[in-house]
């Protein structure tokens, strides 16, 4: 990494950007967090709305705020799509990328900014990126919860359950300098789902590198039913192979592996009937993984529901497998 790639301030404005539909249960906690960081600097707030029917923007409006809130609309309601209008509509140096659903910790620009002014790691890092820290309410949710935090579940994902900070391949939400954002091109809207992967592909591929930092903790809670959970992931799947299908260079072990296993399991019944005992080699292993995992989360966590991840990894993973398998054929969606 060289100079060359551009200026490192990071001493001008600071642009909250965010978008939401419908968050009338979360959006005041959300703004309110972001008015208690611990920053003397000047800020702004842009929300991008994608037409809620609830109660969000009211909500936004009764806010008495210290500092510009901005809300502009959103007509494609997509969540690539809403970031870039909240994008344009901002004029901060450095772009802090928020979620309706996200309270963040009021040390978490400050400790951000600390990064990127690192006079050894800060001129190489395009985006800071946070840890999800998540979280559940009901007896469901919170196993949905243990299973998203859990290495078997997710695979090296590290910023959903490591303590570790360092360059990764992406990370949760992001605090970027806008000419990083500006350079890549912003988001790219014919994306539903991994737009914030692909995002910080094409950051890492422009030259800068993404590092985590999990100080940067968000709380965020998962889907609260296991069918709800089925059908996130297998969006996930789906997109994920439109990603691929573009740049195949950015697949990774993690992404493959569900749909491997997918194919595994409806092979093994075929390979019993030549091997009774090959053919249980991959059900049992994949079970005993999976219990092993729901173990250690329910005793982590001293919370029997976080046993329920015993339920919860499978759906993930079959989900985001079929997903992949039987999603979207064609690079563009």
């Amino acid at each position: 990494m060289t100079d060359e790639l551009g200026p490192r301030s990071t001493e001008g404005k600071l642009s909250v950007v965010m978008a939401v539909r419908n968050e009338e249960d979360h959006i005041v906690d959300c703004i309110k967090s972001i008015l208690a960081q611990e920053v003397d600097r000047e800020l702004q707030i842009v929300i991008a709305d994608g037409r809620s029917t609830d109660a969000t923007r009211q909500l936004i409006s009764s806010i008495a705020s210290p500092v510009p809130i901005v809300v502009v609309d959103n007509p494609a309601q997509g969540t690539a799509a809403g970031l870039n209008r909240a994008l344009a509509a901002s004029d901060g140096d450095i772009i802090v990328r928020c979620d309706g659903h996200a309270v963040l910790p009021p040390a978490y620009i400050r400790t951000a900014l600390e990064v990127l002014n690192d006079p050894e790691i800060g001129p190489q890092i395009g985006m800071v990126g946070a840890r999800a820290l998540t979280v559940g309410r009901g007896f469901v949710q919170r196993g949905i919860a243990a299973a998203m935090s859990n290495p078997v579940g997710v695979g090296n994902s590290k910023f959903r359950y490591s303590d570790q900070p360092g360059f990764v391949d992406t990370a949760f939400l992001g605090v970027f300098r806008r000419e990083v954002l500006d350079a890549v091109g912003g988001y790219d809207e014919s994306l539903e789902r991994n737009e914030d992967y692909e995002l910080n592909m094409r950051i890492r591929r422009a030259g800068y590198k993404i590092y985590y930092e999990p100080r940067l903790a968000v709380e965020y809670y998962p889907r609260a039913s296991l069918g709800a959970l089925a059908s996130q992931y297998f969006q996930y799947g789906s997109w994920k192979r439109v990603v691929i299908a573009r740049h195949p260079e950015s697949a990774q072990p993690r992404q493959l592996a569900p749909v491997a296993l997918v194919g595994g399991l409806l092979l093994s019944p075929v390979v019993a009937l030549a091997d009774k005992r090959l053919g249980l080699v991959l059900p049992l292993t994949y079970s005993a993984a999976v219990l092993a995992a729901a173990g250690v989360e329910s005793g982590k966590r001293r919370d029997l529901a976080a046993a329920g991840a015993v339920l919860a990894i499978p759906t993930m993973h079959l989900s985001f497998g079929l997903g992949f398998i039987l999603g979207r054929r064609r690079g563009n969606g």
